[in-house]
């Protein structure tokens, strides 16, 4: 034995970020096979680096989301009369559905998005087919999914409003059904299901890592894949916000920074029960306050 190995202190290897904890599947940061990747190292990656073209995205999608909020204020305009309003017209709802979309999402899925097209532009780097424009997909896609939630939600609406006539209204009976659903929506939040969503939305390396396809048609799969975790992270607080009035940009703007905190705070737990905590005191709030849904709009 070396006599001065044993008093020299043991080298410890520095554990990557990519190596999950003892039990959990373990990250290699290279793309399984069953991703059409085989062999591609993200480990050379770095997604925590913003370079000019990162920092042009993430401005691109901030300013959509500003053109959004405009379009979705005037459009909103004078429609707003408290919790349960009656969201129009398909072809008017659908519209402003998809702007109130990337108004209240493009700044929490910019992470995302710019993962995504970061690792892209390193495969073009490599020779490896990534299209340009896929990104743009990657987007659609995931409006995609939120729009099939917003047709259902839409559906479901309609349904109730007319087998119960008079019942979503700002009435005694409607503000006890809407402090409900938003009560129900703070329970949803203590859920595993939310928690496995949340991570899977709060995780770009992750998800890409496991879900990358190459091409236009994997981009667009992509976003709708991650829309729908989207969805199942969030459902709740856009059904909540339906409760509250979905033509109501301040009750939107509230949601949207709801979904934003949990999403990109660091305190991930502290973010989640925090929202729990504010939806809570919110349906005590409308089951208590006749007027408690209204004077949000702008």
């Amino acid at each position: 034995m070396n006599p001065r190995a044993a008093h020299e202190p043991r080298q410890h290897k520095r554990r990557s970020t990519l190596i999950p904890a003892p039990g959990t599947q373990a990250n290699t940061g290279v793309a399984p096979s069953g991703t059409g990747l085989r062999g591609f190292d993200l480990h050379r990656i770095d997604l925590h680096r913003i370079d000019v073209r990162q920092a042009g995205l993430i401005a691109v999608l901030l300013l959509l989301a500003a053109a959004g909020w405009v379009f979705t204020a005037d459009r909103m305009s004078g429609m707003d009369m408290g919790g349960w309003t009656d969201p129009g017209a398909l072809d008017f709802f659908l519209a402003t559905w998809v702007v109130m979309l990337a108004a209240m999402m493009f700044p929490s899925v910019a992470p995302m998005v710019t993962a995504y097209a970061k690792i892209s532009r390193r495969r073009r780097e490599t020779g490896r087919h990534a299209p340009r424009g896929s990104t743009a997909l990657f987007v659609a896609g995931y409006l995609l999914a939120w729009t099939a939630f917003g047709l259902v939600a839409y559906g479901l609406y309609e349904a109730a409003a007319s087998l119960a006539p008079g019942r979503l209204t700002a009435d005694p009976g409607g503000r006890y059904a809407a402090a409900g659903v938003i009560l129900a929506a703070a329970v949803y939040q203590l859920t595993p299901a939310k928690n496995v969503c949340l991570t899977k939305c709060r995780s770009p390396l992750d998800f890409i890592l496991h879900r990358l396809r190459p091409g236009y048609g994997g981009a667009l799969r992509m976003g709708i894949e991650h829309g729908a975790w989207c969805v199942g992270c969030c459902w709740a607080l856009m059904v909540a916000l339906f409760a509250l009035g979905v033509m109501s940009v301040g009750w939107m703007a509230l949601v949207g920074a709801f979904i934003a905190v949990e999403k990109m705070l660091p305190w991930k737990r502290l973010a989640n029960r925090s929202v729990a905590a504010a939806l809570a005191i919110i349906a005590l709030t409308v089951a208590l306050t006749p007027t408690a849904t209204g004077g949000m709009g702008m």
